[in-house]
């Protein structure tokens, strides 16, 4: 049967747009929308269901992580979407990022680099009628060459530097949004501008992100 937004966990939805994103700067309607609308119990495991709307990451399968709402939404922000836009995201995770983008952006590639996980993220993303969004099984350093260029790229995982193939892959003008640092505890969410040959970084504010993972050695940073 498939998946719906109910209004189980409505006033939830609105205390955490309310407390958790309203009061801490996040400005864009649409996101605010975005995130008012979005199911996000249905993302995470049962057991952490009734915390999904908690202002704290909650583990999902694999050993990986789906962010704190303010996170998510600060990083959605920062890509100023317009609705047009085509978007690739490294790290499908649970799906509930790629919901929000699909929710204000017209097409949504999605990297994932756990089979399980894309399969489930898959599965929630088409039952809750997403069609806009498409998941690959595949490493996120290489992004999605095939589908290139993208309007914004966000990235849900730490990278030491800038993964090169992204910024080949990002579009003349566009934006990007990582957190970068090679360690938990020292990590960096970067809002990235292209533009012609200029390459802007804007520092954000500080994060702890699951790393980067994959055949990392000897890979191209810029």
């Amino acid at each position: 049967m498939p998946l719906k937004a109910d209004d189980e966990y409505r006033e939830e939805r609105e205390a955490m747009v309310r407390y958790q994103l309203e009061a801490r700067g996040i400005r864009d309607p649409r996101v605010l929308d975005a995130m008012r609308k979005v199911p996000r119990h249905l993302f995470v495991p049962p057991e952490y269901r009734d915390a999904a709307y908690e202002d704290r990451p909650l583990p999902i399968e694999e050993g990986q992580t789906i962010s704190q709402p303010y996170i998510v939404a600060l990083m959605t922000e920062a890509l100023d979407l317009q609705g047009h836009e085509k978007v690739l995201e490294i790290g499908t995770g649970s799906g509930y990022q790629a919901a929000i983008l699909a929710e204000l952006a017209s097409e949504v590639y999605s990297v994932e680099l756990e089979p399980l996980l894309a399969k489930r993220a898959r599965r929630i993303l088409q039952e809750l009628g997403y069609a806009n969004v498409h998941i690959s099984v595949r490493d996120g350093f290489y992004g999605w060459p095939e589908a290139a260029p993208f309007d914004r790229i966000i990235v849900t995982c730490a990278a030491p530097r800038i993964p090169e193939p992204l910024l080949e892959q990002l579009k003349d003008p566009g934006r990007m949004v990582l957190p970068l640092g090679e360690a938990s505890y020292h990590q960096v969410l970067v809002l990235v501008r292209k533009e012609g040959k200029r390459i802007e970084r804007e520092e954000i504010t500080g994060v702890v992100f699951v790393p980067m993972r994959g055949e990392i050695q000897g890979r191209r940073f810029w």
